[in-house]
């Protein structure tokens, strides 16, 4: 007996479609709901029942009956999902302006900065929708940065020759970045660290007992990575003109030695003078007042800091000096040196840029 029943809209395929159809099939980046669709309308042009091209796509026959059926109908175009209507806007554009003026412009009562509880509740709006309005405008009231712009007189010319130093320095001579890290606490917990466990963080007890301050002079090669420290435990001239005289032993006799240092007074006493007019091979650069950021010296204090000391225990300064000095070891062992990328220009007016965005936004 024949089959009976609907029958199937004719499905003929241009040239054109059919090159369309294919290349949806096979691109990589296709859809795949879209290139399954181009798949059912080439087999199906192809003179595939329903039945068969329903097995080989693994889908229902009512499925390809849908896919074909609005082909004919719409042809490329009704292969492309068609827009769904979505649920109408509940907040208005004058109520993003206020969560935005509000934000920008006042204060709550009893605080610093808005959250997003309370200026919900302050604009009678929900505090998803405050969320939403934050994110999408780049808001962030609960983080605060902190800034320091250099007041130094000499600031640009003191940028030009540290980033010179960096991105040319000169033959036959060592560059190193020279500063101190005092007030280095040898700090012990009241009770021992709790180790770390599956599915539980190492813990400790939040208060500690202190046992004496450190201080690490420290000298980082530019070119090689390699740090010449020396631990004291007081921070005066003498001791830096110690460690001045460290370096002196530790570089070659050859080769020129260019220090990159910040100006704190221990580095310009009349003694500190007299050395260095003795060792007319060191030569001096300082760096800009408030600008220790460019001292390449203070990023490997951070790792010292972060690696090492700020979990650390330690129960005298001697144990303190002593895993100061292993760690220096262990990173002479495999130096990394870092490299500078900007040059002064690039700095110069990436804080002219700063200083004309806040003027603007003051103003």
């Amino acid at each position: 007996m024949a089959r009976t029943g609907r029958p199937k809209a004719e499905l003929v395929l241009s040239e054109a479609e059919r090159e369309q159809l294919v290349a949806w099939a096979r691109r990589p980046k296709s859809a795949q709901a879209l290139a399954q669709r181009s798949r059912i309308v080439l087999a199906c042009a192809d003179g595939q029942s329903n039945v068969v091209v329903a097995a080989g796509e693994r889908v229902s026959e009512a499925t390809v009956g849908k896919w074909r059926r609005r082909f004919v109908r719409d042809r490329l175009d009704g292969l492309v999902d068609e827009p769904r209507p979505g649920r109408p806007r509940t907040i208005g554009d004058e109520q993003v302006d206020a969560v935005i003026a509000r934000t920008l412009e006042s204060e709550p009562t009893g605080a610093t900065h808005w959250s997003t509880r309370s200026m919900a509740s302050e604009l009678g709006l929900s505090q998803t929708a405050v969320s939403r309005i934050w994110r999408a405008f780049g808001l962030q009231p609960h983080r605060a940065e902190t800034f320091k712009l250099s007041r130094d007189p000499q600031f640009v010319a003191k940028v030009r020759d540290v980033v010179g130093l960096y991105l040319d320095p000169p033959e036959r001579a060592v560059v190193l970045c020279v500063d101190e890290k005092s007030g280095i606490q040898a700090l012990d917990r009241t009770a021992p660290v709790l180790p770390l466990a599956p599915g539980v963080p190492e813990r400790r007890t939040h208060d500690y007992r202190r046992h004496g301050t450190s201080t690490l002079y420290a000298a980082l090669d530019l070119a090689s990575g390699l740090v010449i420290g020396q631990t004291r435990r007081r921070h005066r001239a003498i001791e830096f003109k110690k460690f001045l005289v460290q370096i002196d032993q530790a570089v070659p006799a050859e080769l020129d030695v260019h220090l990159i240092l910040d100006n704190a007074a221990t580095h310009k006493t009349p003694a500190i003078h007299r050395w260095l007019a003795a060792h007319p091979r060191f030569v001096l650069h300082f760096t800009p007042t408030s600008a220790s950021w460019l001292n390449l010296v203070e990023r490997w204090f951070g790792e010292l800091t972060t690696k090492k000391l700020q979990r650390g225990t330690h129960r005298s300064t001697r144990a303190l000096e002593s895993d100061i000095r292993a760690w220096i070891k262990t990173w002479n062992e495999n130096p990394r040196p870092y490299v500078w990328t900007k040059t002064a220009d690039e700095i110069l007016d990436s804080i002219a840029r700063f200083c004309t965005k806040q003027t603007s936004t003051t103003n």
